[in-house]
């Protein structure tokens, strides 16, 4: 009765075959009943009912157990009160036996598949999952962050966000919040004032909201923006560039600049194994100024972050703005402008490498997670789900 279904201090009265289930009868033996406010064996019996709760199976056999449950009354405090049942909790018609069964089965089950496996409902599946979340992941310590990044991801179409933020030294997801901004942050930074952390640096992209939070909230934080995102507003600007010299070209000048996307944007370490897209390329280059200019302000940005000490990246860096300024070539101004600005968040890379790699890493993670599951109604357990993708031995399988 312990070993396989997790019952204690119980005995079977009766076993039958019933709707395609074996139930079992059972009560809690005499010498065994207490009060439930006082833990006193001085009891007498007050009257009973019966209840049914779902239990691991036997083979390929549902098993429902039928409890009689006695309702007692105390002579040492009085109270009268319902047995107390250990194998279940509160309400709920299904053991702790068999919520384990379920957590283990969704290892490699869907909810659906548990589901229909055990012959529950799928909400059944989905609260058993969501408790089980709850406990090991719910509010995650924040003690000990030294290093975290900042980011939103596309919750669904129309413009609906969530923001995390991630622990940069283990990968996890430390915290959730609704819309993207500073607003989204509110209840990180309480947390993290009661935890007691020390945040010695925060890697974010150029987003304003975020920067500005991360002052006001962390002063002492070192603020270290993402390189990635720096590229990527460069070669939207090359492109932005490459899209207008298309719209000003000649038509048979057009034909030297079409299909040279691609070609712009990739490092030039990889254009050198193809001599036809290279040759294409310094075509397209010739043909337009302000396009050779941005595509070799593009590649020489790259450079701010190759360099062996800081000093050198901020000269090269200061060289870099001076060549983008001096082009006059509006975007590129607009960037030389962006890159000056943010300047001290760039190279604060040589003094914390972090970048937010990781938090790309896990946005593709949670576009699976959705894919999978084809969205979540409860946002609750969504959340859950978020809080849990760092572990290695992620329980559940959809």
């Amino acid at each position: 009765m312990y070993q396989a279904l997790g019952l204690r201090d119980q005995e079977c009265t009766r076993t039958r075959y019933e709707d395609n289930m074996i139930k079992l009868e059972i009560k809690t033996r005499e010498d065994k009943l207490r009060c439930a406010h006082c833990g006193n064996r001085h009891v007498v019996h007050d009257g009973k009912t019966v209840r049914e709760f779902r239990c691991v199976p036997i083979g390929s056999k549902p098993i429902v157990l039928v409890k009689t449950v006695f309702r007692l009354k105390c002579k040492d405090c009085g109270k009268v009160l319902d047995e107390p049942i250990h194998f279940a909790t509160g309400k709920r018609r299904y053991t702790h036996k068999f919520e384990r069964y379920v957590c283990e089965l969704s290892s490699a089950m869907t909810i659906k598949d548990v589901a229909t496996f055990v012959r529950v409902s799928w909400d059944t599946v989905k609260d058993i999952q969501k408790r089980y979340l709850y406990r090991r992941y719910n509010c995650p310590d924040l003690s000990g962050l030294k290093h975290i990044g900042i980011d939103e991801f596309a919750v669904q179409k129309g413009h609906v966000y969530k923001t995390i933020v991630v622990n940069l030294d283990n990968g996890q997801i430390m915290y959730v919040g609704e819309g993207k901004g500073s607003d989204s942050l509110k209840k990180f930074w309480k947390r993290l004032k009661k935890s007691g952390a020390k945040i010695e640096a925060v890697a974010t992209d150029l987003s304003a909201a975020y920067i500005s939070a991360v002052k006001e909230n962390l002063p002492d934080a070192v603020q270290v923006y993402d390189h990635f995102h720096v590229i990527k507003l460069m070669n939207d600007t090359l492109d932005q560039i490459r899209r207008n010299a298309y719209a000003r070209a000649k038509d048979e000048d057009k034909d030297f600049i079409k299909g040279t996307r691609w070609l712009l944007l990739m490092s030039g370490e990889r254009l050198k194994n193809s001599e036809k897209a290279l040759a294409k390329l310094e075509e397209a280059l010739q043909m337009n100024k302000p396009l050779m200019k941005a595509y070799y302000l593009k590649e020489s940005l790259h450079e701010i972050w190759k360099r062996a000490i800081k000093p050198e990246a901020e000269l090269l860096i200061d060289e870099w703005i001076a060549q983008a300024k001096a082009t006059k070539v509006r975007l590129l101004r607009k960037m030389a402008e962006t890159v000056e600005k943010h300047r001290a968040g760039i190279l604060a890379w040589y003094d914390f490498s972090i970048t937010t790699g990781k938090l790309e890493g896990i946005n593709n993670k949670i576009k699976v997670l959705k894919r999978k599951a084809y969205g979540y109604r409860d946002d609750k357990f969504f959340e859950l789900k978020l809080l849990s993708l760092h572990d290695p031995i992620y329980p559940f399988a959809g």
